[in-house]
């Protein structure tokens, strides 16, 4: 039957907190023109070239030891906690990402978004603070802005005034600048999480139940076309990531993504990423063209990090003729919204082709549809999974295999309820029979095979 259930959407965010810098207190302006003072004259004493080819550690230690001296001439009677804290500014002004390394360097933080000098805002545990850290002037912050994007071999300025890129750590930098935004240059840098969510820690964290998580692996199991979908932020490839677990060390799996977000736990896995392109507006390599080389690339399994443009065809021809399992990624704020931009997708790739046949390809590609949420005290769940059935009439139909349903919500904003299955067997349940999988349908006993 078609699904006409609305979603759990996203409530209201609560208000932004405002929070004191890493030390737990607002730098003073005598401070500040400090680690001013002492940085210029530190330029001018040490050749920082020649100290950022030396190791990280090797590096510090010379630019510190600096930064001591001239500190002991600038200002002799500051001395204690004060000192190491301007030293340290210093030493991340010199060689790091000024105002805000130490926000790049807690591990609990996600996400650092810097919207003009003395606006600087990140995300910890899905909630926006505003940090008290800040930078002196739209100059210092279109200088870390060079100093992040110049060794990646990109470019900002008014001829180019947007750029997306990766850092070494697999960070991910957007900047903006002026005259697009009219205040000031805008970086928002998405952190890389060194460590690997797995399905545990999902379940250990209530994004998903014992139950679904069993019932997801019997389906990457069974080779069923997935699609994740959600709005901004709400985990999509943190799941992808651990649902891809379950695809067996013995496939061959190719991923494209853009940038590469994916850290699949695989041995033989093949990543690939777009290219922007240069400066005179060539050599640029979309995911489209990624797609359809890897399908020369003899692939068990091809993952998209997250479909966003014409792709969406040549990826439907591939899982319509023999490439099951795959898996991807959409922004979408509900069911029908995610398989809308699909549909958007498929014609922007310039096909003639009547909307019926399209949403038949969706219905014949895709198998199912995981979709999640955020609440207003920042915790991502999965809201939602969804079998795609077929068509009737003009319409893509879907019944719902998991649903969450809400039980109230507290004075903070926290959201109750629990994920269960709606009582609705997927069609595919044979297929889980033949190849020897027992689901303990209704009860969380987990999976047996």
């Amino acid at each position: 039957m078609m699904n006409e259930i609305d979603e759990t959407t996203e409530m209201a965010r609560p208000p932004i907190q405002v929070v004191p810098d890493e030390d737990g207190q607002r730098m003073s302006e005598e401070e500040f023109e400090l680690v001013y003072a002492v940085h210029q004259n530190l330029i001018r004493e040490i050749d920082l070239e020649a100290v950022e080819k030396l190791a990280p550690a090797e590096a510090r230690e010379a630019v510190e030891a600096t930064a001591r001296t001239l500190l002991g001439q600038f200002a002799p009677s500051v001395y204690g906690e004060e000192k190491e804290r301007v030293v340290r500014r210093v030493v991340d002004e010199a060689i790091g990402l000024g105002p805000i390394e130490p926000l790049l360097g807690d591990t609990t933080i996600s996400e650092v978004m810097v919207n003009a000098p003395d606006e600087v805002y990140y995300e910890r545990d899905g909630i926006m603070y505003l940090s008290d850290v800040r930078f002196r002037d739209k100059v210092h912050v279109m200088r870390i802005i060079d100093r992040i994007i110049s060794p990646l071999g990109r470019r900002v300025d008014e001829s180019s005034p947007y750029v997306d890129a990766r850092l070494p750590d697999g960070s991910r930098v957007n900047v903006i600048i002026p005259p697009l935004v009219p205040k000031s240059p805008i970086l928002t840098i998405r952190k890389f999480r060194p460590d690997k969510y797995t399905i545990a820690d999902l379940t250990g964290n209530n994004t998903l139940t014992e139950q679904l998580s069993d019932f997801l692996q019997a389906c990457v199991r069974l080779r069923m076309n997935t699609v994740i979908s959600g709005g901004a932020g709400t985990g999509k490839t943190t799941l992808l990531n651990a649902v891809s677990a379950f695809i067996p060390s013995s496939e061959r799996i190719i991923t494209i993504d853009d940038p590469i977000e994916l850290k699949l736990q695989q041995g033989h896995v093949i990543c690939m990423e777009g290219r922007p392109p240069n400066i005179e507006g060539k050599n640029e390599v979309t995911q489209r063209d990624l797609f359809r080389n890897a399908l020369r690339m003899r692939p068990d399994r091809i993952i998209v990090g997250e479909v966003r443009g014409p792709e969406a065809f040549d990826m439907m021809q591939a899982m319509n003729t023999g490439h099951e399992g795959s898996m991807t990624t959409v922004h979408a704020n509900s069911t029908r919204d995610a398989l809308a931009r699909i549909e958007n997708m498929v014609l922007m790739a310039g096909l003639d082709l009547p909307v019926r046949a399209i949403r038949e390809q969706m219905a014949s590609a895709f198998h199912l549809r995981v979709h999640l949420s955020r609440s207003a005290d920042g915790r991502r769940r999965v809201t939602l999974v969804s079998e795609i059935t077929g068509m009737e009439s003009q319409v893509v139909t879907m019944q719902d295999i998991f649903r969450f349903e809400q039980s109230g919500v507290d004075a903070e904003g926290h959201l109750f309820g629990s994920l269960e299955p709606t009582g609705i067997m997927p069609t595919f349940m044979d297929r889980f029979a033949k190849s020897g999988i027992r689901l303990d349908w209704g009860v969380p006993t987990g999976l047996r095979s």
